[in-house]
């Protein structure tokens, strides 16, 4: 099941990608879930399918997408494959380079991505995003899959020059509506093995980053443990599980994002996230 939080008209909702079209089903239970986010934490995807079968559908161009949930918290992981990490001069370690986005950073599908005014040095990376549906503390790897809501697409758009102030990545990596998240949820049941996905980036069709998720150096369920270790994971978090190799600042010469180009990113299973960069 593909779920989806959208804006259409005046009003924002939620429902199930059918084809071509979203079944709207936060007319039935907005009264008891007023979001994705809502339904997602108290794990009623059952009654989201159910209300979804007897909906009111339109088609999908007629709504903004925006990104499926909130989230309470949006971790992100560095440098998770090896390509990547070479190309970039880091040093192996035995445990994931954490850090964290905040909402305000991410926008939806087909929502344009902003190069501030600050930088130029305006890069991609096209990730597996994670969402988590069961809290979860110390949770045993071999557990760790059964607490997935689902998973889609993420773009941890980062301003290099930020990033790379000081050791630590917050400014690169939270400038408002610098990253991007969806189209939509594909839940757990459907995508079935996280680390069976391939992930491609392209730049105004050109492609940039391929892989498959089975060379994360994490993989999905290690991160799950991991992060469980030090805080209660919530049903909402996202992980956002790291990128390829093949990003902008790695290339000769370097290769950012400007104003009117399109950056697209595909995983198998899930779809594809799409965003046009405009200038802030």
């Amino acid at each position: 099941m593909r779920a989806v939080s959208f804006e259409r008209g005046d009003r924002r909702g939620y429902g199930v990608v059918v084809g071509d079209a979203i079944a709207d089903a936060s007319a039935a239970l907005g009264d008891r879930y007023a979001d994705l986010d809502a339904v997602v934490h108290a794990g009623v995807f059952v009654e989201l399918h159910e209300a979804s079968a007897t909906a009111e559908t339109f088609p999908i161009e007629e709504v903004r997408l925006l990104p499926p949930i909130v989230g309470p918290r949006i971790f992100c992981i560095g440098v998770n494959y090896r390509s990547h990490r070479e190309e970039m001069g880091r040093d192996e370690s035995d445990h994931p380079t954490v850090f964290v986005r905040f909402p305000s950073s991410l926008v939806g599908h087909a929502a344009p991505l902003e190069r501030p005014l600050a930088s130029d040095r305006f890069d991609y990376e096209g990730e597996l995003a994670v969402v988590i549906g069961r809290f979860g503390r110390r949770i045993p790897r071999e557990h760790a899959l059964e607490h997935v809501a689902g998973y889609s697409c993420f773009n941890d758009g980062s301003i290099r020059d930020y990033q790379r102030h000081t050791s630590q990545f917050t400014a690169g990596k939270n400038f408002d509506r610098s990253g991007s998240f969806g189209p939509w949820l594909v839940t757990a049941d459907e995508v079935g093995d996280p680390s069976a996905l391939t992930l491609t980036t392209r730049l105004n069709g050109e492609v940039m980053q391929h892989s498959t998720t089975d060379l994360l150096i994490h993989d999905v369920a290690g991160l799950i443990a991991y992060l469980s270790e030090f805080t209660e994971l919530k049903p909402g978090d996202i992980i956002a599980t790291g990128t390829p190799g093949g990003v902008g600042v790695a290339r000769d010469p370097a290769v950012f994002m400007q104003p009117g180009d399109v950056i697209e990113v595909e995983i198998s299973g899930i779809g594809v996230l799409r965003n046009e960069i405009k200038q802030e």
